[in-house]
Order: C-alpha cells, then structure tokens, then sequence
C-alpha cells in the first residue's frame, strides 16, 4: 500500500492542476446538487420490532383517516393574575384570535377550546389545536406568519400566548456562532503547530473542500434518502474535524522530508506514502465503526453513521490527492520560516534533529516514572469515569429546548395547565379483528388502563370504520421522560395476555413517548454487543498494522477508559446539570439514547488515528535495531506535537458545535470532545508510553505463527526503501545517537511459539 500511495502521491503533485480541476468540479456539481434539490421531510425516529412501531404499522393498515400527515400547531393561552381565560372579556379574544385563522389557505381545521373541553380545571390555561393540509416542509412563510400574528393579537389583548406543535420546527435557530468559534480555534494551532499561514490555510482549504462536497451530496440526498439535518451536520463536525488532521499529518511529514533536502515531487512521495498510509488506515477504521451502526437496527441511526462514513472517506481521498497537489501549488511556501531560510538542503534537519523538543522530554519524563503515571492517569480517568454508572437513556422533546423558545415555554404551559404527563400521551392500540364484540372489548381496555395506577386519565375509545380497530389515549400522571411513565407503559403492556384471554383482542401501547422508552432499551441492550464488536476489530486492526499482541490489547483497554470517562462527563453535564449553565444546557434529564453507540463508533475510528500516527513512528525506530526506550522517544519526537495539535483542532471543531440549538448536536459535541480529549491526551499521551515503558520488548511481541499468517500492511512505508529508484531518496528512519543496523537484516522481533 505505500508504495501505491507514494506513487499517487507524485502523480497528483505533477498533475496538480488536473487534481485541483476535478475537485474544484467535484464541489460546484455537489452545491448545485444541493441548491436544486428538494427540501426533504423528517419521517422522525422509527425501531422496526418493537411493539411501538407495529402498532404504528397497524395504524396505517387499519386507521389511516387517524394518520393525517399534516402539520399541527397547539396555540396554548394563559389569562392574566387572577383572572381565568373563561371570562368573558378573555373568551371574547380567544375566539377572536382563532377566528382570524380560520379560512387559511394551507388551514384544515382550528379547534374551539371552549367547545372541545381543552382548559384547564382552573379555567387558567387554555388550548387551541390548529391542523393543516400541508407538512412541515410545505408551509408557507405566510402561514406560518399568520400564526405567529394571531398569537401577537391575543398578547395585545393581554394573555399569554405560546405556539406548540411541530409547525415552527423548521424555524428554529441552527445555532450561533460557535463553531465558528471552533474553527477559528482550529486555524489558530495550524498556524501554531507548521509555523506558516499557507501551510495552515492548505490544511484549512483542503477540509472545506471535503466537507462542502460532503454536506453538499447530503443536502442532496436527503429527500430520496430522508435524510435529516442531523446527519448533514454530523457529516460537516466529522468531515472538518478528520479533514483538517489528516491534511496535517501528511503536510507534517512532507515537511520533514523537505527539511532533509528531499526535492518537492519526492517528499510528496514519501508523505502520501508513510503518513498517507496511516491516513487511510485510520480513516478506514473510522468508516467501518460508522458503517457498523447500521446493525442496532434504527433507521435514523443507519443514516447518521453512513452520513458520517462519507464524510470521513471523502476526507481521506482529498488528503490522498488534493493535498500533495497543493504542495505543487504553493511550493516553498508550506515549509516554515527557518527551513526557507537555511542555506542548504538539509541544514535544518540536521539542526533541529539534534535539540530535543518538547514531546521527546515528555517521552524521557514517562520513562523515568512509568509506574507513576500509570497509575495518576488510570486512577484519574476511572474517577471521570464512575456517573457513566447513573446512565440513562432518553429522547429529548419540547422540554430539552431553550426556554428562549415559545415551544419550551408552550409545553411549561401545558404542564402546569393539565398535567406534566399531558405532553406526553400514550395511545393504545386496540386489535379488535379476532374479538366477538368490538365495542365490548373496546370498554373493557378503558376499563383495564384507568385501573393502573399511574394513569391520570383515558379517553374514550375511537373505533376505525370496520370496526377492526380501537384507539384509546391514556394520560400519564408524571413527564415523558421519567422513570415513572416507562414503569407505567410496561404496567398497561403487562395487561395485554389478560384481555386478549378474555376478549380475544390484542392491546398495543404506543405513541412517541412508548417509542422513546422502546428506542431507548434497544440502545441499552445493543451497547455493549456493539462494543464488543468495535473492540474485537480494534485488536485485529492493531494486530495486523503493528503486528503485536500487547499492542492491541492496550489500546483497546485505553478506549475502554476514554469512552467511559468520556460518558462520565455526558451524565455529569446533561443528568446531573453540571456546568449546564456554562454551555448553554437548558434542561437536564436522560442522555439521548442515540448518543453511546454514536460516540462509541465515532471515538473508536479517531481513538485508532492518534494510535497509530504515534506507534507507527516508534514501530519505525524499534524495527530499525532501536532499543523500546529510543522508539518512545523517537514516536514522540516525531509525533507527539502533531498528535497533540490535531487532538486540539479536533475538540475545538466537537466543542464548537456545542452552542447550537439542537440537542442532539449538543450533546454529540459534548461528548466526542471529551472522548477525544480524554483519549488524546491521557491514554495516547500518557498511558500508552507508561505502559510501552514497562513492557519493554514484550510490547512487540508476536508469535511465530501470526507472524506467518497475518498480512504485512506496511504502514510505516518500509517497502519504499526497496521499491524506490535508484535516485531516490529513501526516508530517513533514524534517531539522533542511535546506531542503525544494515537496512537488510531490519526485521521485527518474534517471540516463540
């Protein structure tokens, strides 16, 4: 595989306009895609199996006049102190307020509160539910317009008025400014970590190209595909966050290379070759950890890790190509300051080769303390660690929300008017095909579900027209997403083989908080089958790229680490309300069930890049005759300040999605950024060469008989060395004081069998 790269690699710095003109063609097809595409609907969360979603499936067979499509907005009224919305003069506004909406164009039908019984026992609240003939996407600023003034009038008039429903989701606020912020952060250590503007803005330029062919396709895809802004923004966070690092590593090692006075075309060669290799590597682990979501079995989640994978490989193929393109563009200009200033090739290289930098001391600190710090950093990360044990699962709703939002404020309304339980109903869904006597049956699950405690009240049954089907709706007493609605929709799921007994009718509860609560234990039950899975690969992974047996187990126990202190912080933040207030968290409750299967797949694929972009430096050493100590040290020296960079730049990129509105991205950028952190900093730089340090030879280990079998992938580039032209330069693996044995008896040590 290097030497394919290295190849590509001199190809696309020659041919660097061609490179340049069909990404730049790539990108112009991927926004006019994009621009000309429709505006596709939210088919919302669904879990084929589950006893929510088939009796979803049985409403669409059996009582499609109930399915309206249509998009719904509940305007909720509260009257003034002391006064009741029953009074004349507030009663008079109400109905002059939903008269003025009545006869609108996209307005199927406005319900009088009044007539329909929706005020509270207090008589202070009110609602009005509003239908329309359109969804979400279709309607009109006008309509939406018209409901925004008619709340305006009723305010004039001296009520309280809220808009519920899903008509204004598609106006809230993607969110301010801080991914910028983020990327901002980003260029700020580019600049830091090459030492030159063009060199920072390469990397900068050559993510923004990955990801606006990837938001772009996406953005275009999602009407065929239903696909939702949640997966292009999770495709943009991970396409600028892989982006930039990859185009780093490889720009690092180009510049190395011609700090050694290798020529333009050749270091290219070499980067795209040796760094290039780990890039792929790294970024296929990436994109099999996203792929494998698909196997939890949710649609919504499927989209999101084949949205994500994308990204990810897109990332990889302009790192691969457009990168060493733009060597050729710049030229000169991507190498710092000091080597264009040095008086021959080389010089440079040679001078700063001998002066210890800042990671090869950190490197020598944790070989002199191994046990210490061992035992600081694991100790430290198991404490981050230990509220991942209070994890629970959720979807977040109108309460998740800003209390900025007049949906948040609409649901508080609701809550304090009828209930807490009154935005969260269940629908139970009677199967009365096999039943003697419909109706019978239908009062006798009325019956059954009033006498479970926990029920605040239940509606009267509402039969399809054949009579084959009953709907009846059951108010919780307590929230959604409490602990106590899920105990009472597994309390009315338990009566089920009772009434069938006796009435021969199938009971199905459902309805959007029982799917929350069912998506929610699918999520537990397939966390740790899925973890097993992505740990299985990272250690087969490992095991071919470092031929180890150490090495893997190692690294799959120090991402075991990272991701529960990493859940440790989601639960302290986003249950436990800690620094809530800090990042802009409005309301605590359950983390979203998506998150630990999204984290877990994510973390994985970027806790390998950090992996083997630092082992992969002193596998070089150790192969080249270096004692276990030197490749520390060299892996550091080499790496440490690239690995260290691009850990930042990702965290910044996580971190600044944390300020958008979306809960769901919220908490997908709390958590990614301090998985990152935790896995960059503590375990890879930290951890992993306390560990190494007293392993000794034994980290390189490798039986005999796995050395035979296991393929040679080469990603440290060895194979160059014997690939390469006669006039080429061939990389230069050493260490300063280090003696270096013939490069052909340079093999791995094995152990025995």
């Amino acid at each position: 595989m290097a030497t394919f790269l290295y190849r590509a690699g001199r190809w696309a710095f020659r041919r660097r306009r061609l490179v340049g003109g069909l990404w730049l063609c790539a990108l112009v097809a991927a926004i006019a895609a994009a621009a000309m595409a429709p505006a596709a609907e939210d088919e919302g969360l669904s879990m084929p199996g589950t006893e929510s979603q088939k009796a979803f499936d049985l409403l669409d067979e059996r009582f499609p006049q109930g399915n309206s499509t249509g998009a719904e907005a509940r305007l909720v009224f509260q009257a003034p102190d002391g006064q009741r919305v029953t009074a004349e003069e507030n009663k008079a506004a109400v109905e002059e307020t939903l008269g003025s909406l009545e006869g609108g164009s996209q307005v199927a039908s406005v319900a009088d509160p009044y007539e329909s019984g929706t005020v509270s026992e207090d008589g202070t609240i009110a609602f009005s539910t509003i239908t329309y003939t359109a969804d979400v996407i279709d309607l009109t600023e006008a309509t939406k317009s018209a409901l925004e003034d008619a709340a305006e009038q009723a305010r004039t008039a001296g009520l309280t008025v809220e808009i519920g429903g899903s008509a204004l989701d598609s106006d809230e606020a993607p969110g301010g400014t801080t991914e910028l912020i983020g990327v901002a952060v980003a260029a700020v250590v580019l600049v830091l970590a090459l030492g030159s503007l063009v060199a920072a803005g390469l990397s900068l330029l050559t993510a923004f190209m990955g990801v606006g062919i990837a938001f772009g396709l996406v953005s275009a895809l999602a009407a065929p595909l239903g696909l939702t802004s949640t997966v292009a923004i999770l495709a943009l966070m991970l396409g600028l966050a892989v982006g930039i690092d990859y185009a780093l590593f490889i720009t690092s090692r180009y510049r190395d290379e011609r700090a050694k006075g290798t020529e333009p075309e050749e270091a290219a060669g070499l980067a795209v070759g040796t760094a290039g290799s780990a890039v792929v590597f790294a970024g296929a682990t990436v994109f099999i950890a996203l792929v494998g979501l698909g196997v939890v079995g949710i649609p919504e989640l499927t989209k999101m890790g084949m949205g994500g994978a994308g990204a990810v490989a897109l990332a990889v193929l302009v790192a691969l190509t457009l990168v060493p393109a733009l060597f050729g563009f710049f030229g000169r200009r991507v190498l710092p300051r000091a080597l264009r200033k040095a008086g021959r090739p080389g010089s440079e290289h040679s001078r700063r080769a001998g002066r210890p930098g800042l990671g090869a001391r950190w490197a020598r600190f944790v070989l002199r303390r191994p046990v210490v710090v061992l035992l600081v950093t694991g100790l430290g990360l198991g404490a981050v660690a230990v509220p991942a044990l209070g994890l629970e699962l959720g979807l977040p709703g109108d309460e998740s929300k800003s209390v900025e939002t007049t949906q948040r404020r609409a649901y508080d309304l609701l809550s304090d008017g009828f209930g807490p339980g009154f935005n969260g109903p269940l629908t139970v869904v009677v199967d009365l095909a096999e039943s003697t006597d419909a109706r019978a049956a239908a009062d006798r699950v009325v019956k059954t579900v009033e006498s479970v405690d926990g029920v605040a009240s239940v509606g009267d049954p509402v039969l399809s027209e054949n009579g084959d089907t009953a709907v009846i709706t059951a108010v919780p007493e307590t929230a959604p997403a409490s602990g106590e609605t899920k105990d009472l929709v597994h309390a009315l799921r338990d009566t089920a083989p009772d009434i069938r007994a006796e009435t021969g009718a199938g009971v199905l509860v459902t309805g959007l908080t029982a799917l929350n609560i069912d998506i929610s234990e699918a999520m537990s039950d397939a966390l740790l089958p899925y973890l097993a899975v992505v740990i299985g690969l990272a250690v087969l992974l490992l095991l071919v790229v470092f031929r180890s047996v150490l090495v893997p187990v190692k690294a799959a126990l120090g991402f075991l680490l990272s991701v529960g202190a990493a859940f440790g912080v989601l639960v302290a933040v986003f249950q436990w309300g800690w620094a809530a207030d800090a990042l802009g968290i409005e309301q605590t409750g359950p983390v979203m069930s998506l998150m630990p299967i999204l984290i877990i797949g994510i973390v994985f694929g970027l806790a390998m890049d950090y992996e083997v972009f630092l082992l992969s430096r002193m596998r070089e050493t150790y192969v080249h005759g270096g004692s276990p100590g030197e490749a520390i040290v060299s892996g550091f020296r080499h790496s440490g300040r690239v690995v260290a960079a691009a850990a930042i730049i990702m965290v910044s990129v996580f971190a600044g999605f944390v300020g958008m509105s979306n809960p769901t991205i919220q908490t997908m950028g709390v958590g990614l950024a301090a998985a990152v952190a935790f896995d960059a900093f503590v375990v890879r730089m930290a951890m992993v060469p306390a560990v190494l340090a007293l392993l000794g030879h034994r980290a390189w280990w490798l039986p005999r008989i796995l050395n035979r079998v296991l393929p040679n992938v080469d990603i440290e580039g060895e194979a160059l060395g014997k690939a390469l032209p006669a006039s080429a330069t061939v990389p230069d693996m050493t260490v300063p004081d280090m003696t270096v044995p013939d490069p052909a008896v340079r093999r791995l040590p094995v152990g025995r069998d």
